[in-house]
């Protein structure tokens, strides 16, 4: 989930000694990337919760948040063999990678991802249903295909586009409620595509120097830091639109609404402090107030439906 490399990269990381060591299992977990795949699971739990009016069935849904963490777990271990070569130019944080740092090596990740992808397909086909199922996968395949392989090494907008990849998991967990999308399935793509760049953004502002020194094209990189916090800010504002429309035409109630307005105006209240004054304190606040945004903006989606 172009949410693929975000939540693992948090400033100010204690550095680890990069040697050849034997893996262990918190290796093989490192892999997985944990702290992503917890969002990402909970962002397609609520959106099921949402579309089964906030009773979806135990199974299903245990269902989903097995293989949902599962499908993420497989595509973040794909990542860390793709970019073992820029891990090991960014600085000892990702140096210490279990892959860059030959702990695992390519062939083991690359087995053990694939094999959590296959898993993840077979018990939310199993338990779920094939459309769960296949946009679980897909998801996966986009991030490592087109955002690892294609889109972080050669454009500036990668984030923008592969945002798509972590705003897949709500359509999943959509479709696992009653095997099919709906109006409401398309919002919350929506509303994760559009949140991707300014959190993103905010965590390449503090990382600027590192991407700069792999050679990967962000875009405080590209575009300098104040253009990026103008780009945050403005994508802050249209976000919060974008989360309201659901509340004004009936898609999802009062609860939702309040929450959005709430949560969206601080986003846009510190968005607005960034453009002022692009400072790494600045950008930090923004980047750990993002991940608690879209937590509870989709805990609140699930509220609305079970209140309504």
């Amino acid at each position: 989930m172009a949410v693929g490399d975000f939540v693992e990269a948090l400033p100010g990381a204690m550095p680890v000694r990069v040697g050849r060591a034997n893996a262990t299992w918190r290796d093989y977990v490192t892999l997985t990337k944990p702290r992503i795949m917890s969002l990402l699971v909970l962002t397609a739990a609520c959106a099921m919760v949402a579309a089964a009016g906030g009773a979806p069935a135990p199974v299903p849904l245990a269902a989903l948040v097995v293989g949902g963490a599962l499908a993420c777990g497989g595509a973040s271990a794909l990542n860390h063999v793709l970019d073992r070569d820029i891990d090991r130019l960014m600085g000892p944080r990702t140096a210490s990678r279990p892959v860059a740092a030959g702990r695992i090596s390519p062939g083991r990740a690359t087995a053990f991802g694939l094999a959590l992808s296959a898993l993840a397909f077979a018990v939310l086909a199993a338990f779920a249903n094939p459309l769960a199922a296949a946009l679980s996968l897909s998801g996966g395949a986009f991030y490592v295909v087109v955002y690892t392989c294609w889109l972080k090494r050669s454009t500036a907008q990668n984030i923008v586009i592969g945002g798509a990849a972590g705003a897949i998991p709500p359509l999943a967990g959509w479709a696992a409620a009653h095997g099919s999308l709906g109006l409401g399935a398309g919002f919350l793509f929506l509303i994760v595509l559009l949140w991707t760049p300014p959190h993103f953004w905010a965590l390449a502002l503090l990382l600027s120097r590192h991407y700069a020194a792999a050679g990967v094209p962000m875009m405080p990189v590209v575009r300098g830091p104040q253009a990026t916090a103008r780009l945050v800010f403005w994508y802050s504002i249209l976000l919060l639109a974008v989360t309201l429309m659901p509340g004004a035409i009936g898609t999802f109630g009062l609860v939702y609404v309040v929450g959005a307005a709430i949560l969206g105006g601080v986003l846009c209240v510190l968005a607005w402090r960034l453009k002022r004054e692009s400072s790494p304190a600045n950008a930090g606040l923004l980047f750990h107030y993002s991940l608690l945004y879209l937590a509870l903006l989709f805990a609140a989606v699930a509220i609305d439906a079970a209140v309504r």
